[in-house]
Formats: structure tokens, sequence, C-alpha cells
């Protein structure tokens, strides 16, 4: 098996191939019913007229075996903009090679070249190898922060509430 570094952006090429790593990243996290994510939907998001995203992959003899999925955010409180980690997946057999690590060494020199004042991701509470290996690499867990999110008919039924004075 060989493994080609460094890791490279994706090409449109590699979107069936990342579509399927996401599909198994879902699974992995319980998950699944939840993805809607096709090759026709996600290539205007990576490579379309204004792209959403970006992403990295990682090849093991000329197949798709990882990714990290991210996108600019901003923060006011340091007034420079972000980086945030949407997503990255390992396939299980190519775990324990330090891939994933790769992916976020990478990321945080992507995050400091583009002048980010922070590199961010979410990782489950029950990830708890995640959660080790994030903090090993120098990473803080916030305790005191919650993720809020709106969804599907949720956020239609927000965004038709008219705004009250």
């Amino acid at each position: 098996m060989t493994l080609h570094t460094p890791l490279r952006a994706a090409e449109p090429r590699d979107v069936p191939a990342i579509v399927a790593l996401i599909t198994e990243l879902a699974v992995f996290e319980n998950l699944a019913d939840q993805v809607e994510t096709t090759p026709e939907r996600l290539m205007p998001h990576l490579f379309g007229e204004r792209p959403a995203a970006e992403c990295l992959v990682a090849e093991v003899d000329g197949a798709v075996v990882a990714f990290a999925l991210f996108f600019t955010n901003f923060s006011t409180f340091k007034c420079r903009p972000g980086l945030y980690l949407e997503d990255l997946y390992v396939q299980p057999a190519h775990r324990g090679r330090g891939l994933g690590q790769t992916f976020l060494r990478q990321l945080a020199a992507l995050a400091v070249e583009r002048g980010c004042g922070r590199f961010e991701w979410s990782v489950l509470d029950w990830n708890q190898p995640a959660i080790t290996l994030y903090q090993k690499m120098g990473a803080t867990v916030l305790p005191d922060w919650r993720i809020c999110r709106v969804t599907g008919d949720g956020l239609a039924a927000l965004a038709s509430q008219q705004a009250q004075p």
C-alpha cells in the first residue's frame, strides 16, 4: 500500500468518492438517515461559481480513502477570518497511520497562511479516541459551548416568522 502525500486539494473527479466517504462518516456517527448529499448536489458547493467549501483528500493506491471538508468563517472577537473543519474522515482500514493528524496539521498551516484567527471543528461527545487525539495535538475542547441548529421544517418555520420589535 502506497500513501501519496502530501494531501491534495480535491478535484471534480473526486466528488463521487467524497460523497461515499461522507456516507461512511454518517454511518459511523449513527446519522445515516440525515444524509442528503449526492455528487450532483455537492459539486457546485465545491467547484461552482461561488464555492461554499473546500476539500482536501488523501489517496492510497489511487483511491480516495480520506477527506477533510472545510470553509471560512469569521470571528467578530478576533476580527479575522477563521477556518472551520466541517468533516474529517479516514476509512477504518487506513486509520492509525497519521492521516488524521496530517489533515489537521495541513489545515492549521493553511489557517496561518490565510491569516485566520482560529481553526475550529466539532466532535461528538462519545468519540473519545478523536477527543484524545485532538487534545494531544493542542486543541481545547470547549466545555461551555453547545451547537445550536435549525433545519428542515423548523428552519422554514423560523424563516417565516415576522420579526417582532
